[in-house]
């Protein structure tokens, strides 16, 4: 065997190695250093790795904007810590899709068009704002609302502002559950997709000119557990 090739393979197998899953089940999906197995679709905000986390910030002139994972999942328990900026809106799609061109998919009896590359589906809401629905379930994209907390004041009162928050999410055919920083958020079942991929958006802000671009959002020990 060739010295290069043999340095190649040793290379990625240690790659491979780092994302294992470990003891409990549980396997990374980022590992901290770059954002290899990710790839960004829809809008153009700006990615990044900083500190051993993912920054996503906003730029003026696109629409939402989502750093996806190249895999599809389906039954799993995911978990990560995220800490955004006050006046910023984000979320952690899952079993989310987006389409390789314009395509017309019929949605509880109405046609809809999704343009092509449009991130659309489950989205765990990370919202800083005094609504305080972080941890609620929207459907990006398709329908809306899918777990508000306006009823849920123990949920609406666990997010941290300025600080790293804890997310789970939990799928296992149509039930669907979410925690922020231990505390059970939505909890329901819905079974329009059982299988899609991950994303971490940033919310467009339009031209820039009622929000200044440059906000961030910032994710890190991202891990999932396939079930």
């Amino acid at each position: 065997m060739k010295f290069f090739t043999r340095i190649a393979l040793i290379a990625a197998f240690a790659a491979t190695a780092a994302l294992a899953a470990g003891p409990d089940g549980f396997k990374p999906l980022f590992n901290g250093k770059n954002l290899d197995g990710w790839e960004q679709h829809s809008g153009t905000a700006k990615y990044r790795v900083e500190g051993g986390a993912i920054v996503g910030q906003t730029v003026a002139g696109t629409g939402n904007s989502f750093l996806c994972t190249a895999k599809q999942y389906g039954d799993f328990i995911l978990e990560l810590e995220f800490k955004v900026a006050s006046d910023m809106n984000s979320g952690v799609q899952f079993r989310s899709q987006y389409y390789v061109k314009e395509t017309e998919v019929e949605i509880k009896g109405k046609k809809k068009k999704f343009p092509a590359d449009r991130v659309h589906g489950y989205q765990y809401e990370i919202d800083p704002s005094a609504r305080a629905f972080t941890g609620g379930v929207y459907d990006e994209g398709r329908r809306g609302w899918l777990v508000e907390l306006k009823d849920n004041e123990a949920a609406r009162k666990a997010f941290k502002q300025g600080e790293w928050n804890q997310a789970r999410i939990e799928c296992q055919g149509d039930h669907i559950q979410t925690w922020i920083n231990g505390v059970k958020a939505a909890d329901f079942r819905d079974g329009m997709t059982l299988k899609g991929i991950i994303a971490l958006q940033v919310h467009g802000i339009g031209d820039g000119k009622k929000k200044a671009p440059g906000e961030e959002v910032r994710w890190r020990n991202i891990r999932i557990k396939e079930l």
